[in-house]
């Protein structure tokens, strides 16, 4: 985890552009659930994960619905 979450590591800024093209498949007309099974599995990447804990503490993520 880089020591500062706003200049995250290129792996990170690679994972999250991954998320962002097979969402963007996902929800298109020719979407796939191998798209939704990718999201999941980056999704659940401890480096994401990290970075995604501290952008929260930061307070730079929107809170989740309960």
């Amino acid at each position: 985890m880089t020591a500062d979450a706003l200049k995250p590591d290129p792996k990170i800024l690679v994972k999250l552009g991954s998320i962002v093209v097979h969402i963007e498949e996902f929800l298109s007309s020719k979407g796939h659930p191998y798209d939704l099974d990718a999201i999941k599995s980056l999704l659940a990447d401890e480096d994401l994960k990290a970075w995604l804990k501290e952008m929260d503490r930061m307070a730079f993520l929107p809170v989740k619905r309960k």
